[in-house]
This record gives C-alpha cells, structure tokens and sequence, in this order.
C-alpha cells in the first residue's frame, strides 16, 4: 500500500491552533511522508520545483509541480507521498481544522 520508506521526510510544525496546523516537509530524493490520511481538508505550497510521486493504495502518480505552485485537497484520502524529484524539495502543507473560523480571522 505505502512506498518502502528507507528515507522519511522531514515535518517541521509551524503553527497548530484551534483553526489551523501548519507543517512544512523536506524531502530527500526518495524519502516518503508514510501512509497516512488527513483529519481536515489541506493546501500544499511547493518550496521548491519538483515531483511529488503519490501513491494512493493502489497505483502511483507522478505530479510535477512548479515551486510556488498549490493545490487544495479534501479530507479522509489515504495516500503516501515521494519525492520523485533528482534533487531535495519542501513544500508547506496547511490542513484547515475549522474553515469557518478562516472567514474571521484578520492579517497580522
């Protein structure tokens, strides 16, 4: 079901609140993030350029993306995510735990 995780990625937690938890993930060549799920719907915002080579139980798909490039995903889908990039890449993944509160919240 999950790649061979020989080199898991790096998390580095950011922010985790009422409303939000923010991670950012460094990866190696190769290195995996482990068979997981979401609790919340996501955004991830690439780092760097790269190839996130996700897996989703039961084929892979390579997804190139361009560094500053995001994409929204909902919650509950079981995947584990590989850079299937030749060099190291990051992105930030902000999960939304209450998206109504988002609407009242204010710039700092």
């Amino acid at each position: 079901m999950a790649f061979a995780c020989t080199i898991p990625a790096i998390p580095t937690l950011q922010q985790d609140d009422e409303t939000v938890r923010i991670t950012r993930w460094d990866f190696e060549p190769g290195a995996v993030t482990g068979w997981h799920s979401h609790g919340w719907p996501y955004f991830v915002v690439m780092l760097e350029a790269g190839t996130l080579r996700v897996h989703d139980g039961g084929s892979e798909t390579d997804v190139p993306l361009d560094r500053g490039q995001a994409y929204m995903r909902p919650a509950g889908i079981e995947h584990d995510v590989m850079n299937g990039s030749p060099h190291p890449i990051a992105f930030v993944e902000i999960e939304v735990k209450q998206p109504s509160a988002l609407k009242t919240l204010s710039p700092p």
